[in-house]
């Protein structure tokens, strides 16, 4: 932990995080029902999607819209915790050299081909840096996910997040590649005696918290030392090893705002009877319908306290046993 009053600033983070993504859900949605142009609008053309009944079609819509925008909230929400600890940059700026550009070319085409004995290493950075040059220095920029400096300890951190870290080959590659020339100008502007550590990092673990974190597309470009999956990923931005319980435990006392904003959305769009049918036939349940769906129930299987109130006995010349 920091001097600072670390897990206070963490919670007003998280929650004025939640507060305006819910308001700005909320009043982007609303406002834009009647826009062929609106995000839902846009999202709702998937012919195969539409032939299974305009309740589908507008909820995958609205799932959608509610995935991409909350992912971009969580990555600016991470950023603004990690200002509290280090200095933060969003870009990387610096020379290149030609050789280490090959180097990197050679490492991704190892690492691509399954049948290269080859496997990913924090090592191959230092390869990298140390790699003895002759060229004319390239010029190069990057935009990066995440630099943070922690001046404390002198480590500089690159991160490339990806939400929940569900990446292609191609995608994965890309990543690796960016990441590497990252590391490369860092280490050529600031030295080769600079500490700089490089990561992958997602938001949460898709296979479950705790549970070993399987993304093979990923492994395969980088090493599992470079990873830092959900809870691993917050505990770094937090600068604490309670980082990820904090953030957790606000997000859950302020997603309320966000059921709010959906609700609002639901009931003030152009669905509002498909969005009454659902409520009426208590697939959604909400306090307006809550006692009349439990009073239903108690009706539909008020039967289970009798007992057997129907006997019917019929008369054969046959025995059952066919003798």
């Amino acid at each position: 932990m920091r001097t600072v009053e670390t897990e206070k600033s963490i919670r007003q983070i998280v929650r004025s995080s939640v507060e305006a993504y819910a308001n700005g859900f909320e009043a982007r949605h609303i406002g834009e029902v009647d826009n062929p142009n609106g995000t839902i609008n846009m999202k709702i053309h998937n012919v195969f999607i539409a032939a299974l009944g305009e309740e589908i079609q507008y909820y995958t819509a609205l799932v959608r819209s509610l995935d991409s925008s909350l992912g971009n909230m969580l990555e600016k929400m991470a950023i603004n915790i990690a200002k509290l600890f280090y200095k933060v940059e969003k870009s990387i700026e610096g020379n290149l050299y030609p050789e280490q550009i090959a180097k990197i070319a050679e490492f991704l085409e190892a690492y691509k081909n399954n049948k290269n004995p080859l496997k990913p290493s924090i090592s191959h950075y230092e390869e990298i840096k140390n790699i003895k040059t002759n060229s004319k220095l390239i010029t190069k920029t990057h935009v990066s996910d995440y630099y943070f400096y922690d001046e404390q300890t002198d480590i500089h951190y690159l991160i490339e997040l990806k939400i929940g870290g569900d990446l292609d080959n191609k995608k994965a590659r890309s990543e690796k590649e960016a990441i590497f020339e990252q590391y490369a100008i860092l280490s050529n502007s600031l030295g080769k005696n600079a500490k700089i550590k490089c990561h992958f990092a997602t938001a949460y673990n898709r296979f479950g918290e705790d549970k070993e974190w399987k993304q093979t597309r990923v492994l395969q470009f980088f090493a599992k030392e470079e990873l830092l999956i959900g809870k691993d990923f917050w505990n770094l931005v937090c600068c604490s090893d309670n980082g990820y319980d904090i953030v957790i435990d606000e997000y859950k006392e302020s997603a309320y705002l966000i059921n709010e904003a959906l609700e609002n959305n639901l009931i003030n769009n152009a669905f509002f009877e498909a969005y009454n049918k659902l409520l009426e036939k208590g697939i959604i349940v909400n306090q307006s319908n809550i006692v009349n769906l439990i009073e239903k129930t108690k009706k539909r299987y008020s039967f289970l306290d009798n007992g057997t109130s129907l006997h019917i006995v019929i008369p054969t010349h046959r025995c059952n046993l066919a003798c």
